[in-house]
């Protein structure tokens, strides 16, 4: 946006209150487009699912309002009208794009509504996740480390101000946003199909470092003395509102606090997610265990006679709940 820059003084959007953090809007029409051909895909593979056998319509609703629809406030809502003369304004739009729209989409389960309805290409989805290059891009040091990475560089290169003067650089980045979050909360939350499954301890530690690469960078922004993008918002001469100064604080602030705060859904989600799991497994386990009593004429035990443990049979107990030798 730089209408802030015109000769005539500022001509940017007025001053920022609750009602119009609430009915601001602007068009983005690459944006736009691309928000919409998502959600007409989701819902045709939607449509097509229910007719083969069901989709739970919890997941449409993480992904289409969730997803695309937090996607269209961050985009286009007040974040987006007043992307260009409000620090903070842009720190929210940054964290919305970066952690909560792709928690959504990756709630949504879009890969497993691909393989489902489209069976030629949930086969190319299975070569490409069996492929030593996906193992490698989604191993969960590297996802971090490329989610925590990016806002970085965002804020603290040319990057940043290069955003207001091309249209290309600004919805680049929103892609560069979306990209890495998606990428981190697939792999970790592994609802949809992932090159490897890696112990939901090790998903713990990536979050924990994740949680601190957010709260270092909102720290770092805090504390830097040179204002980002110094020279533009100078230039755009913003009337009202806070100085530049407690703008970029107040964009720290958000960074590091609503990081955080998106966090507390996400452990949510995680902790859904491991109790199901652990459910499925557990009903897998009693299907075995059941079948090998049978197939070896094996009853209950007689009254009187004491029961095993039922650690003793499964299988992921067995070795470390072993009875000492003699």
């Amino acid at each position: 946006m730089t209408a802030g820059l015109a000769a005539g003084g500022y001509q940017g959007p007025p001053e920022l209150t609750v009602a119009r953090a609430f009915t601001s809007w602007t068009l983005d029409w690459p944006a736009l487009i691309v928000m919409l051909a998502a959600a007409v895909l989701y819902l045709a593979g939607v449509r097509r699912a229910r007719r083969a056998g069901g989709w739970p319509a919890g997941r449409a609703v993480l992904f289409l309002a969730g997803g695309v629809g937090l996607a269209a406030v961050a985009i286009m809502g007040f974040p987006g009208v007043y992307y260009g003369v409000l620090f903070y304004a842009r720190a929210v739009q940054t964290i919305l794009l970066l952690m909560a729209v792709p928690l959504f989409l990756a709630l949504g389960r879009p890969l497993a509504l691909l393989a489902a309805t489209a069976p030629r290409a949930g086969r190319w989805l299975q070569a490409v996740l069996g492929s030593r290059a996906a193992r490698v891009l989604t191993f969960p040091a590297v996802t971090a480390f490329v989610l925590v990475a990016v806002p970085f560089l965002l804020y603290f290169t040319a990057w940043y101000e290069a955003g207001f003067h091309s249209s290309l650089v600004r919805e680049l980045t929103y892609l560069a946003l979306l990209a890495p979050g998606w990428v981190f909360f697939w792999t970790v939350l592994r609802v949809d199909p992932v090159p490897k499954a890696y112990p939901y301890l090790v998903s713990l530690w990536v979050t924990g470092i994740e949680v601190v690469g957010d709260a270092i960078l909102g720290l770092a922004i805090i504390a830097d003395q040179h204002l980002i993008a110094g020279d533009y918002y100078r230039a755009v001469g913003r009337p009202w509102g806070p100085s530049l100064r407690t703008d970029q604080v107040l964009g720290g602030g958000v960074i590091w606090l609503l990081g955080d705060l998106i966090g507390l859904p996400f452990l949510a989600a995680m902790l859904i997610v491991m109790i199901r799991e652990d459910e499925s497994e557990a009903k897998v386990i009693d299907a075995e265990l059941d079948a090998s009593a049978a197939a070896h004429g094996q009853a209950g035990p007689e009254p009187g006679e004491t029961a095993r443990p039922w650690w003793e049979s499964d299988p992921r107990f067995a070795g470390r709940f072993r009875p000492p030798a003699s």
